[in-house]
């Protein structure tokens, strides 16, 4: 029996669909970028710390979702509230330690590490989940930790031990991307970013050095325009994945990487990336391509 063909205006439609998802999943790497390009470029024009930007994100991030749920009639419905704590806890650290990792080393140092955030849910899930353990994928890890060395090694970029913090917001992403996938079976969307915004200004809170005090015109720009890039990239990253596969999301948000090694000499004066410090970004790159071909079924959506 013959299989009945695809009509062309249903398959254009699903290229279209498909361009799109691919627009939306680079763009939200772009905008990613983008935000930390902003925290670099405000450090000669305004004293702001990491903890302040961060706040100020997660703070438009609660009125923007809180908007949309109050004109969808919407409202939060949390029903596995460790799910909701976790993801919240974990998301909150992993964004201050990556903003931090801006603002002690480089724009793409910190973009780079940041990335590593698949090879640390390979390597939880081995521990954590038994039924997704990978011999193959651990492997893979085993061989990115090279490219991690690389970056971090003397001579590659910043200081190691500033490097550190972009580190850490991978590690912390990591299991932020695992409590994620586990509170999607029982939350939808809006009310994940509704508990992570909301909540995580709050642990934020404590860690601001001057209290709240009202922001002069120009430390709002750049608090501002750093929260809704970042924000506007966890959008698009959202709405992307919905026509595009998990190896083609991979592909194109880990393209972050060699975009943050190449803007980063022209758009915020980094230095440029070492011999060393290419092929650990190189290998960062490969190994994300290989973890997401590993479980092609199962997006890996970013949690910056």
């Amino acid at each position: 029996m013959t299989q009945p063909t695809q009509s062309p205006i249903i398959a254009a439609g699903a290229r279209r669909k498909r361009l799109i998802g691919w627009a939306a999943v680079f763009g939200s790497a772009l905008c990613f970028y983008l935000a930390t390009a902003v925290i670099s470029w405000g450090q000669s024009h305004v004293a702001i710390d990491a903890a302040t930007y961060t706040f100020a994100r997660f703070v438009l991030g609660f009125l923007v979702v809180g908007a949309i749920m109050a004109v969808k009639g919407q409202r939060p419905r949390c029903t596995h509230p460790h799910y909701i704590i976790g993801r919240t806890v974990t998301n909150a650290l992993a964004v201050l330690c990556f903003y931090k990792a801006v603002e002690v080393s480089t724009v793409a140092s910190a973009n780079i590490l940041n990335m590593t955030y698949p090879l640390f849910v390979a390597l939880f899930s081995w521990f954590l989940l038994r039924h997704q353990r990978d011999v193959v994928a651990l492997a893979v890890v085993a061989f990115a930790s090279l490219g991690i060395w690389m970056i971090l090694s003397p001579g590659a970029g910043a200081a190691p031990w500033n490097s550190l913090w972009g580190l850490l917001s991978g590690l912390f992403a990591g299991f932020s991307i695992i409590y994620l996938n586990l509170s999607r079976h029982v939350h939808d969307s809006q009310t994940i970013l509704f508990y992570m915004f909301g909540p995580g200004a709050l642990l934020i809170l404590p860690l601001l050095p001057d209290g709240l005090p009202l922001p002069g015109r120009m430390e709002a720009l750049f608090l501002v325009a750093c929260s809704a890039a970042g924000i506007l990239g966890q959008y698009l990253l959202t709405y992307g994945f919905r026509y595009v596969t998990a190896v083609e999301g991979a592909v194109i948000s880990s393209s972050r990487i060699l975009m943050a090694a190449l803007l980063g000499p022209l758009l915020v004066a980094d230095p440029p990336l070492t011999a060393t410090g290419w092929l650990g970004a190189l290998i960062l790159f490969a190994a994300n391509i290989l973890l997401a071909a590993r479980k092609p079924a199962n997006p890996a959506p970013q949690p910056n």
